[in-house]
């Protein structure tokens, strides 16, 4: 039996109309094999979750620019335990301040990549640290 494919959602939450760099993310995922829906731009968590749930993705990455990084990956973390899809991986990247990394990885957040990450180390990690559920 063949293993699924990873299923990753790549979202563009909040305000900030800047998604190039969630693009080119999601392409370079969709390139080295993996299955990716993109959103679009200006979701809400709540409209980000409801989708993830909806395509059964094993992941979501966030592209967060503004300084609203912290209630995003907060909230989208909050939303999926509320709907029993916490098993479904958070990781995301865009201005987020060091200090700020390692508290968004505290609360549940799996990886965070700032701008000029390659997106060979993104693919790098969904490879080695997310898993297609069945």
């Amino acid at each position: 039996m063949a293993e699924r494919k990873i299923r990753v959602l790549v979202a563009k939450p909040g305000l900030d109309g800047h998604d190039r760099g969630a693009k080119i993310v999601a392409r370079a995922l969709r390139d080295a094999g993996f299955e990716v829906i993109y959103t679009g731009l200006h979701q809400t968590p709540e409209q980000i979750v409801a989708t993830a749930v909806q395509e059964d993705v094993d992941a979501i990455g966030l592209s967060v620019l503004s300084c609203d990084h912290n209630y995003l990956f907060g909230r989208v973390l909050e939303l999926l335990k509320e709907r029993g899809a916490d098993d479904i991986a958070l990781f995301g990247g865009g201005i987020i301040p060091q200090d700020d990394i390692q508290a968004l990885k505290a609360i549940g957040v799996k990886e965070l990549f700032t701008h000029g990450t390659s997106t060979q180390d993104i693919i790098r990690f969904v490879r080695d640290n997310i898993r297609a559920t069945v």
